[in-house]
């Protein structure tokens, strides 16, 4: 483990930048940038057309270690370049901020009431290949639908479980139970998420360093004995859907937890904007975001 990159983690203000759409939000974010399917035949045009988006994005002049601690990438993106580097090496060499990889394969279907991740094959040749990457930390995300303690704890088991081989391995992974913002009852579901983490934080080894994605929550400074806890890196909070303002506006209610917006934080890019109009927005954008996570 990179002990610069994490004492930036740990003490340095800013948020993480959330890139790693995959293949089921990818022709969503892409038609939300102005590029429709007619645009593309296949996956490989769609991931070279979303390649062209973050790198337009990472290469900006508003995209810079001074706000941004970290940005979350995607396999693929892990394996292509940005003006002639692999993507975590311009990150961490041309813009001084941290690589993490998304690691899960997506979602089961739903069952007591949460979407547990599928398995990650060849999860040790993953990581192996993220560390020839130069890769920080990783992300891997499940989903809360509904406040059922079975299927809530069947989500914090396996984040933790997989969290620790990750951990093993010389990574920082963020373990990101999601609760969906439409969940019935979402408030009872984040008191059901909150006790699960830390019974399970209070059997966690010393040594074995974690982070949280978590829903912003329906009640202020309710993540502060996680985001305290001295075996979590960083606590950050994902829009979940939530509009940009909305999400600034509720992030800036809980101090010490600091944004991982993705939707939120390309909101008005287009595709069709000149530079200057781009990074001018992009430069808000991040503006915006960056001082919600310093309240």
């Amino acid at each position: 483990m990179n002990r610069l990159q994490l004492e930036r983690m740990k003490n340095d203000n800013g948020f993480i930048a959330a890139l790693d759409q995959s293949g089921g939000s990818t022709p969503k974010a892409l038609a939300i940038y102005g590029i429709q399917k007619e645009a593309y035949t296949d996956d490989a045009e769609m991931f070279e057309l979303v390649h062209k988006m973050r790198s337009r994005i990472m290469e900006s002049p508003a995209f810079t270690k001074e706000r941004i601690l970290g940005a979350i990438l995607f396999e693929k993106t892990m394996d292509s370049k940005v003006d002639g580097k692999y993507s975590a090496d311009y990150l961490w060499e041309t813009k001084g901020i941290l690589p993490i990889l998304k690691v899960d394969k997506g979602l089961l279907d739903l069952e007591n009431g949460v979407q547990l991740m599928k398995s990650i094959p060849n999860l040790d040749e993953l990581l192996l290949h993220a560390k020839e990457r130069h890769i920080f930390g990783t992300k891997m995300r499940s989903v809360i639908k509904e406040a059922n303690k079975i299927g809530i704890k069947a989500i914090v088991d396996q984040q933790f479980e997989i969290g620790k081989v990750i951990a093993a391995a010389g990574f920082v992974p963020i373990l990101e139970p999601e609760v969906d913002i439409h969940t019935p009852n979402k408030e009872a579901a984040e008191v059901m998420l909150k006790q699960e983490i830390i019974e399970h934080l209070k059997a966690l080894d010393p040594t074995c360093l974690i982070m949280f994605k978590l829903t912003l929550p329906e009640t202020d400074n309710f993540y502060a004995e996680i985001i305290t806890n001295p075996n979590v890196v960083r606590t950050v909070a994902l829009s979940g859907g939530y509009s940009r303002e909305e999400s600034n506006e509720k992030l800036a209610r809980n101090p010490k937890l600091i944004a991982s917006f993705s939707r939120a934080l390309t909101e008005g890019l287009n595709v069709n904007q000149s530079e200057e109009e781009f990074n001018n927005i992009l430069d808000e954008s991040i503006q915006s975001i960056y001082d919600a996570s310093i309240k």
